[in-house]
């Protein structure tokens, strides 16, 4: 099971979410220097989100996104709610090994599967975000007008082999992630439990963010429960 190390970039900055409603963020640190940190604790993948791009800030991470695409012997997953292919083509441009597709793409027919196609299934993933059980966004409290089974089964058809799934009521609260639900990869891991819980599961990754940046515990800690 692949572990993610999480770096949320807002500003030029590592930016991380916390517990408040609206969730607001704290920026501090180097993305580069952190993407060492985790190289040199055994990290083979880096998940790397612009969440400028994510929220129209109109502030520009692409340098710093291709200097972590850059860093030897690392893949990198690249997100932050990509719904067109002129912001994947970026990404794949700038050497992401795969970009992370926002689900709120399926809302318009067709656009989905345009979208994969365009980018490839070897190189697509597709981010499920779900709150009570539903398809959701971070930005809106009303689910989306389309159905978590529905959504899966298109993916299925189209042959895209990562999912994410990421509990937007626990996403960066430390919470821990609900792991039954996951498809194939679990987001906001909080415990090396968790990361074995996981592994157990036969889940294709977890990606762990707060939790590592807060030192709950390290990167080579969860790799190893992880194996």
């Amino acid at each position: 099971m692949n572990i993610y190390p999480a770096i949320d970039i807002r500003s030029g900055h590592v930016a991380r979410l916390h517990e408040s409603a609206p969730p607001t963020w704290s920026e501090h640190d180097d993305p580069i220097a952190l993407a060492r940190a985790y190289l040199a604790e055994g990290a083979r993948w880096v998940h790397v989100v612009d969440m400028d791009r994510a929220l129209g800030t109109g502030a520009e991470n692409d340098l710093l996104v291709r200097q972590v695409c850059g860093l030897p012997e690392v893949a990198v997953q690249v997100g932050g709610n990509i719904t067109v292919f002129g912001w994947a083509r970026d990404m794949i441009d700038a050497g992401a090994t795969r970009v992370v597709l926002g689900a709120v793409a399926a809302v318009e027919p067709g656009r989905l599967e345009e979208l994969v196609a365009q980018v490839g299934v070897d190189r697509a993933a597709v981010a499920l975000e779900v709150r009570g059980g539903a398809l959701a966004t971070r930005e809106q409290e009303a689910p989306l007008p389309v159905t978590l089974p529905d959504l899966t089964t298109l993916l299925r058809r189209l042959g895209v082999r990562t999912v994410l799934h990421r509990d937007l009521a626990r996403d960066g609260t430390l919470g821990g992630a609900e792991l039954e639900g996951a498809a194939s990869l679990a987001e906001g891991v909080a415990s090396l439990e968790e990361v074995a819980r996981a592994a157990q599961l036969g889940l294709a990754g977890v990606i762990v963010g707060r939790a590592l940046l807060e030192g709950r515990f390290t990167l080579r800690e969860a790799i190893a429960c992880s194996e």
